[in-house]
């Protein structure tokens, strides 16, 4: 019996186990967390494109509320959109927008899941003179 504990044939079977399985953890957790990053990439480039519009057209109204709704279908979020001012902005003017979106990081289905916010910020200058 002690000559049978003592030997270790066998172990690298065992190895091999706990390594695939913590292989398969890990690729399971990168699959639940890369979506995450791709969503905060669509939104600091949708914060980015709504800015690009209100800078072109001088206001925040009409034209930014159809950019935004075109870039809601393109991406598939629909995040809040907080702006610094409304209606017409000066040449030179700056301006601010902020766009939130609540996801929910689930790691392993139910377990270990919660939500959290992805923010993005852009800022720019209005390009119009408005008489």
């Amino acid at each position: 019996m002690k000559k049978i504990l003592k030997s270790e044939r066998g172990e690298g079977y065992i190895d091999v186990a706990v390594l695939v399985l913590c292989a398969m953890l890990v690729i399971a957790l990168a699959v639940k967390v890369f979506p995450v990053y791709i969503q905060k990439q669509q939104l600091d480039t949708f914060a980015t494109e709504l800015m690009r519009e209100a800078e072109i057209s001088g206001q925040v109204g009409s034209e930014t509320s159809r950019r935004e709704q075109f870039l809601q279908e393109k991406t598939g979020l629909s995040p809040t959109v907080t702006w610094s001012k409304t209606g017409k902005i000066q040449l030179n003017q700056e301006i601010t927008v902020t766009v939130t979106y609540q996801t929910n990081l689930g790691l392993f289905g139910g377990f270990g899941s919660f939500p959290i916010t992805l923010r993005a910020d852009a800022a720019g200058k209005s390009e119009v003179y408005w008489k």
